[in-house]
């Protein structure tokens, strides 16, 4: 006899996971090495040490050992905020009036608002690990800023944030909770760094990109001793700390005998889609189990679906590592569109190659059907989305719709990464009829590829 299945399904602090997982472990094909940008040669442990902590370094180039320790005094901090609940959209379901089960994994519930956290703690532990002074960093729609603002706070780090400049503008009141938490926060680009001054030069007028804002990141960062880089997705080590998200959701399916048929996540730079999926992809590279996994992103920044698979620079001002993966080019500058979280030219390295392997599919959604998933299940489910968290709102409804048609009960889970209180300028937009939509053209997007580097093939 089966269980009845409650609204939300909670885990007890015990079941929450002690590891990190690290999918790599389990790739056939593993992601392509980072690169150093003066020589094209693979990046070393001590070609790192100027940019990141030691033991985030290690985390970075471990392609081997499934399982990491989550230090005692991360877990102590995670219990303030996880297990996070996995919550079954019932009401959501009968909505829709679609056969399919709906199931959503929703990570908003702490103060910074979204799953970031689960990482500024981890990379502000082991900076204050090393005896670091601060951290520097940047922040697109501003969740990432916030969470390590936080932690930060929490651990009693200096915290410098460079935030997109048209997220600064659009969300001030995210910007506010940063500095409320002692954080200096610096619109980008900006004229306090050399990376920024020569942009703005070239670029006069720009919105910024988060492309941008990491190079003014790491340049403050290598000028300041006692200061590393952090960065709050795209590396391997992020999508290793967001795996509690995907462990957590694995232990509360398995209590209830559920097997997801579809994994649905928004995808920026990979941090949420990856630490969701981890656990289940897996279990499919080792031929135990099958899921279909689906990347969402913006069409107005359409780095797997349009983009190129190829070598590039992680920031715009060229000073960061390469990275293999899907890529619009590092001077592809997006338009300024309300998911700020999601405004990225390129993709997890891990991501990008299941994506090139076939393990995953990708699709991309324009804004406007966006927030119109987003407005129709706030006023059945209850939460307010986040507008990056809504693109995966919005292919999840796609696929239950597509059910309801075929008369399948397939089991659909999402990651609800963070809620949208903070996006209120975009939900005013939406409501008042002012959101437009915007799609790169090819000949927009080749600007981008044009600024490929010359990479000798590997």
């Amino acid at each position: 006899m089966s269980k009845e299945i409650p609204y939300k399904i909670y885990l007890e602090e015990s079941e929450m996971p002690k590891q990190w997982y690290n999918v790599r472990a389990d790739m056939k094909n593993k992601p392509a090495p980072l690169l150093n940008p003066a020589t094209f040669e693979p990046m070393t442990y001590d070609d790192l040490r100027p940019v990141f902590c030691d033991e985030l370094i290690k985390q970075e180039l471990d392609d081997t050992t499934p399982y990491i320790d989550i230090p005692d005094d991360i877990r102590n901090f995670y219990k303030m905020y996880r297990p996070s609940p996995l919550v079954r959209a019932y009401c959501l379901e009968e909505k829709l009036q679609t056969p399919a089960k709906i199931y959503y994994k929703f990570e908003g519930n702490n103060t910074s608002g979204s799953h970031k956290l689960n990482s500024a703690i981890a990379q502000a532990y082991y900076a204050k690990k090393q005896g670091l002074k601060g951290v520097t960093t940047e922040t697109g729609a501003g969740q990432w800023g916030t969470a390590l603002a936080m932690a930060c706070a929490y651990l009693g780090l200096d915290c410098q944030v460079y935030m997109v400049k048209c997220s600064y503008e659009q969300k001030p009141f995210r910007r506010e909770v940063m500095r409320t938490y002692g954080a200096s926060v610096t619109p980008s680009p900006s004229m306090t760094t050399e990376v920024g001054r020569k942009i703005l030069a070239e670029h006069p007028g720009t919105n910024g990109s988060l492309g941008c804002a990491i190079s003014e990141a790491v340049e403050a960062a290598t000028h300041q001793e006692g200061y590393r880089y952090v960065l709050g997705s795209v590396l391997n080590q992020v999508l290793l700390h967001q795996t509690v998200i995907g462990l957590e959701t694995k232990t509360a399916l398995d209590k209830y005998d559920i097997v997801p048929d579809i994994i649905i996540g928004c995808a920026g730079g990979g941090s949420n889609l990856g630490g969701l999926i981890s656990p289940f992809m897996g279990e499919k590279l080792r031929g135990e189990k099958d899921y279909r996994f689906i990347a969402v992103e913006p069409a107005s920044c359409p780095s797997f679906t349009r983009g190129k698979f190829a070598y590039d620079y992680c920031d715009t001002g060229m000073v960061c590592p390469l990275a293999k993966m899907y890529t619009l080019g590092s001077g592809f500058i997006p338009s300024a569109n309300h998911a700020g979280g999601l405004r990225y030219h390129g993709m997890s390295s891990i991501l990008s190659q299941l994506y090139h392997d076939g393990l995953m599919e990708a699709v991309s959604v324009e804004q406007t059907a966006v927030f119109e998933a987003a407005e129709k299940f706030a006023r059945v489910e209850g939460i307010l989305p986040a507008p990056e968290s809504s693109h995966a709102i919005k292919v999840a409804i796609d696929e239950a719709l597509k059910c309801k048609e075929t008369g399948e009960e397939k089991t659909i889970v999402f990651g609800l990464t963070g809620t949208g209180y903070f996006d209120m300028y975009a939900y005013e937009k939406f409501n008042n009829g002012e959101m437009t939509d915007y799609i790169p053209t090819d000949e927009d997007l080749e600007k981008g590829f044009q600024g490929l580097p010359a990479v000798p093939e590997r």
